[in-house]
């Protein structure tokens, strides 16, 4: 029995704790409970040194100090502020007179919204909340097919884990090792043209099934000239100047992910100032839910860094690297294997899990296939975002099925998100089929699979090795750069 566990230590923890999530037990603690049982459990039988576990302080530490993390709460607090200052209200009342002439004015609107608040929140579960309250009832007033109404708004708000400034783009960059900054610059295209994807099957619906999304009536249409022109304005610039405030400054490079939070923040704190939004209960609830939002990340970071401790101790990374680095298809074969694996897993996991849990997992397989982790990160996080809208159990549906009406039934969600998670797996499709969608936004774009030209000035002799051996010699031993 001991030689068996010895030998398959690494699929039984992590087969153990696949058991402790489905059950139901808090993530966190499934992690750092499955790793500490596993750590002493490698330790009585050999497997393992007591010195390993002394590390564990050392990562909490770690964690405890790493800026970059402080992103998270000022981005959670920015989108928070600005959920409460109305501009989500504001936005849609404004863009939705703009397009009500047309047939499924009203869907783009709240796909245009669903991609500014994406840009200025970050949030998914703002975005959907808002857009619920504001948009559905008003679609369902004027005739909009029920599934469409719930997929458009359910989609349009996930656009906030895709497109900068994503809080899952942050926990990926870290956990990837890759810049903020690049995982942002890469996601920007890719949000935008599932946004157009959006669009499209919206504009689709009107064409083949014109009844499910009509136009405003005349009478519903109450701006018009001059009127509507400065509510374009007042409504459209505060959130413009937050995006170059926020993104901007990232991009150019005058401020780091977290200085930009930080700005953001201070931002939507003046925005809803400005709108009379700004008291002591808005803050007070904002502040709680920053709270609860870092410290459940942070916690999930913590027990995930006790279980990959462990999880590496007992040679875990080699069994999944032997798993998947020999699949039929080289590269092509890998992305397609992982992916399908990402997707149904995002049936039982939300984006945070995925990205503590499986990334770590797959990121050093991906690199030893010559395939750049920003990349590799950005196509990822496209697919997780199926993890929102998968019936039935994503967040997305669960955030809207909170603030629908009594008349919206819980298929009607359902119904609605299928088109949407199919929009999202042919993005997926085309980030693998069009690598440049991603590497395009990028200062430097990596070359998958090219390493590193270095010349050597080592005498021809020397050791009895001449300078092209030792070129050669050299580059076999180092690993490719991305």
């Amino acid at each position: 029995m001991a030689e068996f566990l010895i030998a398959n230590m690494a699929p039984i923890m992590f087969s153990a704790l696949m058991l402790f999530l489905l059950v139901g037990y808090p993530v966190a603690f499934s992690l750092a409970a499955v790793g500490m049982a596993f750590g002493l459990l490698g330790i009585h039988l050999g497997l393992l040194t007591p010195n390993l576990l002394q590390a564990f302080p050392d990562r909490v530490f770690g964690i405890m100090k790493n800026e970059i993390l402080l992103a998270i709460p000022f981005f959670t607090f920015m989108g928070l502020v600005l959920e409460r200052s109305g501009m989500a209200e504001d936005l849609l009342d404004t863009i939705g007179q703009i397009f009500g002439s047309i047939r499924g004015g009203l869907a783009y609107a709240v796909i245009f919204v669903g991609a500014l608040l994406a840009a200025t929140t970050g949030v998914v579960a703002a975005s959907v909340i808002a857009m619920g309250l504001i948009s559905l009832p008003i679609m369902l007033r004027y005739g909009y097919g029920k599934p469409l109404a719930c997929g458009v708004i359910a989609a349009s708000g996930t656009l906030a884990q895709i497109i900068p400034p994503s809080l899952v783009l942050i926990v990926m960059a870290d956990v990837l090792g890759r810049s903020v900054g690049d995982m942002y610059k890469g996601a920007i295209l890719p949000g935008l043209i599932l946004a157009a994807l959006y669009v499209i099957w919206v504009l689709l619906n009107t064409i083949f099934r014109p009844h499910v999304a009509p136009a405003l009536p005349p009478e519903a249409r109450t701006l018009r000239g001059g009127a509507l022109f400065h509510r374009v304005i007042v409504a459209m610039v505060p959130p413009l100047v937050l995006m170059f405030l926020v993104l901007g400054t990232i991009f150019i490079g005058w401020a780091t992910p977290t200085e930009g939070g930080a700005m953001g923040a201070v931002g939507a704190l003046l925005l809803a100032f400005s709108k009379g939004k700004l008291n002591r209960k808005m803050l007070v609830e904002s502040m709680h839910s920053t709270a609860k939002i870092a410290s459940f990340v942070i916690f999930i970071l913590i027990g995930a860094s006790v279980f990959s401790l462990v999880f590496r101790g007992v040679n875990g990374d080699l069994w999944v690297e032997h798993l998947l680095i020999d699949l039929p298809g080289g590269q092509l074969g890998f992305l397609i294997v992982v992916n399908t694996l990402v997707f149904l897993l995002a049936f039982f996991l939300d984006f945070f899990e995925i990205s503590f849990i499986i990334l770590p997992l797959l990121a050093p397989v991906a690199e030893k296939l010559g395939i750049d982790l920003v990349w590799f990160g950005i196509l990822i996080g496209v697919n997780m975002q199926t993890s929102f809208m998968h019936p039935p159990f994503g967040f997305a549906l669960f955030y809207l099925r909170s603030v629908a009406p009594p008349t919206i039934r819980t298929t009607d969600i359902y119904w609605g998100a299928v088109p949407f998670v199919v929009i999202q797996i042919i993005m997926v499709a085309l980030i693998i089929a069009f690598p440049s969608l991603v590497t395009l936004g990028l200062d430097h774009p990596a070359h998958a699979g090219q390493p590193t030209e270095i010349q050597l000035l080592a005498p021809d002799d020397q050791n009895g090795i001449n300078r092209d051996d030792a070129a050669d010699l050299f580059r076999q031993l180092q690993p490719s750069r991305q």
